[in-house]
This record gives structure tokens, sequence and C-alpha cells, in this order.
């Protein structure tokens, strides 16, 4: 079979491009926007609409197969790629991608997503931006599971030697700056992971002494307890985006004692910090992850450290297994490119016995949401990320409805 016309079409994601630098010096919230002046490259105001890249490729038995390039909400912070916008990228696909996929024949995912994932742009001398990988390698994922007349999964599982697993994931939902109302979604839905909470600024969400987010998760508890069925007992993961770190000027030690405050706010409940502190640098954040996960296991039960700002590549995330910064690794799936990378990330953290948390951002689209939910499926990660969006409905739902498709294909050929 073979791809003899491919087409892209600008589209919008499920959220927002934010300038994290800016929110985090104090950009102010009115309504669904931030007042203030952006500060990072590219970005033309602090909160933007979010824009995709829709690729299909055409192939000659009439099929198409679908992949959206799609990049992460706080582009252009934490050593990532910069602001993915549609108008600029769609010129260099046409330009540099369309000619190494028209008129080839489809062969493996891996293969040809890797030969994409690799290719130096001729102008640049650098690699593609990571959402034209991520896109493109999510159509070549359909492309084959069409030639092969099989789920995607299944394709994954073939070529990385795994099989397609016959139970659910955990799904994490994410709450945006809806912090209690989205939670109660989550709850009456049974989530497996909540709320994430976007604790990105110290004045208005985590408080100069860490008050706010410690009233808040004492909160989820209780909420929890209230309108949650009998036996529920989700697992609390919150992203403080390093302002933790922030407000005890990266002292360790002041750093857990807050940690075990947290845990004792909560109960018998896991709780995860998903980047408590950031050190603008992958070797100091990964060494700063790995010396408090060290403190936490031999002082603060039930509770575990997330990484992920500047853990965004392939190498990154086995780097920071191999040095152990962090009881869990955020996978963020648009920054790593291609999607083959996602399921080697996924392998190798669960080969150093790492927690594997399959993320990506609201910030992406109903297609590249699904195609995540089948690498899952092949490699059996430890959470899953709704998405995309911030009101829970929408990101749960399509993650949720995909799981359980694949669940059924797969426990038919039992």
């Amino acid at each position: 079979m073979k791809i003899i016309d491919v087409l892209c079409t600008k589209g919008l994601t499920g959220f927002f491009f934010d300038d994290q630098h800016a929110i985090k010096n104090g950009a102010l919230v009115d309504g669904a926007a931030y007042l203030g002046k952006p500060v990072t490259d590219g970005f033309c105001s602090v909160r933007q609409a979010g824009e995709s890249v829709g690729m299909m490729l055409i192939l000659d038995n009439g099929a198409i197969a679908y992949g959206d390039c799609a990049a992460v909400q706080y582009s252009g912070a934490g050593g990532r790629d910069p602001l993915f916008l549609a108008d600029k990228y769609i010129s260099i696909i046409k330009e540099h991608i369309f000619p190494l996929l028209i008129n080839r024949e489809i062969g493996n995912f891996r293969d040809m997503s890797e030969e994409i994932d690799r290719f130096i742009n001729p102008t640049t001398g650098k690699r593609f931006h990571t959402a034209i990988r991520y896109g493109v390698s999510q159509a070549i994922l359909h492309a084959v599971a069409i030639k092969n007349s099989e789920m995607m999964a299944d394709v994954v599982a073939r070529e990385y030697g795994t099989t397609v697993i016959k139970n659910e994931i955990p799904i994490f939902a994410q709450s945006g700056d809806s912090r209690y109302t989205n939670v109660d979604k989550m709850i009456l839905k049974k989530a497996g992971s909540l709320p994430h909470g976007l604790i990105n600024s110290v004045p208005d969400k985590l408080g100069y002494k860490g008050e706010k987010l410690l009233e808040y998760v004492a909160w989820l508890a209780t909420r929890i307890g209230k309108i949650g069925s009998d036996g529920y007992k989700p697992i609390l993961h919150i992203d403080v985006y390093g302002t933790i770190g922030m407000i005890f000027g990266s002292d360790y030690i002041k750093m857990v004692d807050y940690f075990q405050k947290l845990k004792n706010a909560v109960g018998d409940l896991l709780l995860r910090i998903e980047g408590p502190i950031d050190t603008n640098h992958r070797e100091s954040q990964a060494e700063a992850l790995a010396t408090l996960s060290a403190m936490v296991d031999s002082r603060v039960k039930g509770f575990e450290i997330v990484a992920d700002e500047w853990c965004n590549t392939l190498d990154d995330v086995k780097y920071f297994a191999d040095n152990r910064a962090g009881h869990m690794l955020q996978i963020k799936t648009p920054d790593l490119g291609g999607l083959n990378n996602t399921a080697e990330a996924v392998l190798y953290c669960k080969s150093k016995n790492i927690g594997a948390y399959q993320g990506g951002t609201c910030n992406e689209t109903d297609i590249s949401s699904k195609a995540c939910v089948h690498v899952a499926m092949a490699t059996a990660p430890d959470l899953i990320l709704a998405k995309p969006g911030m009101g829970v409905d929408e990101g749960f739902m399509i993650v949720y409805n995909e799981m359980q498709r694949i669940l059924a294909a797969a426990r038919r050929k039992i």
C-alpha cells in the first residue's frame, strides 16, 4: 500500500497557548484571558488560541490516515520547542515533509516514524518542531493500521514486542482553574487520579507559606468522602509548576516538611506532587528531584514526586529515569516528537522501575488523544492523561471511550 498524496489543514486545539513565564511573573487573570504583556518569544498575548495542523495521508486504496500536529500549552518554557503557529509551520510541512511521504510504500510504524523524527531540516540544520513529528507519526501509525486491517494498538504491540493489555489504565483528569466544580465531575465519573489543579501562581493558588494549597488538598479529601462512591480512593495529583521551591527558597528540608503537612491533610489517599521545583536546567533539575525523592522515601509515606519540566525528550526521560529523578516521570507526548518515542519512553521507565505517566497537554486534539490511548494500551503506563481541554467531561470521554473500544477488541481475541 502506498501514500499517493498528503493534505494538511489549519485547526484548533482543545485549549490555549499560555505564556508560563508571564503567568509566573504575575499576569492577572481576567475571565478566560490574562492581563499583561507576554515575555516568551512568539507570543502576541499571555493567552492565545491553541492551533494545530491536521495531517491527512491519502492511501492508494482510497482510505485516509489522520494525525494532528499539536504542541503543549506552555510552549517555549522549560526547554521546550517554541510556539507552534499553524500558518508558519504548514509551509514547512509542505516543503519538507510532503516529499518524504508522497509515493512512499507504507512500511512499519517504528522505522517510518524514526526516519521523520531524526530528519534534519536542511534549511535550519535542526530536526523538525516536535509538533510536526508528533502529528506525522500519528498519521503513519494510522496508515500502518489501515494497511494491516488492525488497531493502532496492535501495530505498536507487535513492533515493540508487547501485548495489548486487557485492563484499564487509571485516567488522570485535570481541572484547569475550575478546581472545585471540575473536581466534582471527576469524582462522579470515578477518575483514577485527580485534579491536577493548575497551581501556577504563588499569591493566588499556593500561598506564600503554602497555606492555600494545604487548604485545597484538605478540601479534596473531604469532598471525595462526601460525594464519592463507597471504596472510591483516587490518587491525588497536583501540578505546582515549581512554586513550592519558590516559596521555600529551594530549601529541601522545608519542602519535605511541607510535603508531610500536605500528606497529613489527605489521610490515607496517595498524594503526588508534580514539579515541586524548577531549576531552569535539565541536570540541576534531575539532581534536585532525585534528592527530594530520596528524602521523601525516608520521611513521608504515601507521597510521590512527579517530574515534568526539563524532562521533555526521550533522552531526557532516560536521563531522569537513570538518575531516579522522581517517583514518576511525565512522558509529555507532544514534547517527545514522534509517538515512537512515547512508546520507547514508557517501556524504558518500566524497565527502570520508575512510574510512567503518559501525559501530554490540554492543548491537543481528539485525533492525537485517541492515538495516544493506543500507544498506552500497547505499553501499559501507570497513568494516562484525560485530554484535550480543561472541562473534564470531553477529554475524559475521549480517552475513556477509546480505551473501552480497544479493550473490547483485545478481549475478543482471547
